[in-house]
């Protein structure tokens, strides 16, 4: 295969990848999804604690 052909087979991966977006369009949709992502793990660590302190009272409870 020549370089012309390696990048234009490289270019149309890319485009591929992309789904039609631009580069920035790219950029930005992982950067909201990432932002979501960490919104979803703060929420599961807050139902976490939750949980880890009715637990904690519950045992309380049990050595009274």
């Amino acid at each position: 295969m020549s370089k012309k052909d390696l990048a234009l087979q490289a270019d149309q991966m890319l485009e591929a990848a992309l789904g039609g977006l631009t580069p920035h369009q790219a950029l930005l949709e992982a950067s909201l999804a990432e932002a979501a992502n960490v919104d979803e793990r703060a929420a599961a660590r807050e139902k976490n604690r939750q949980r880890a302190l009715r637990l904690l009272a519950e045992i309380e409870k049990t050595l009274d």
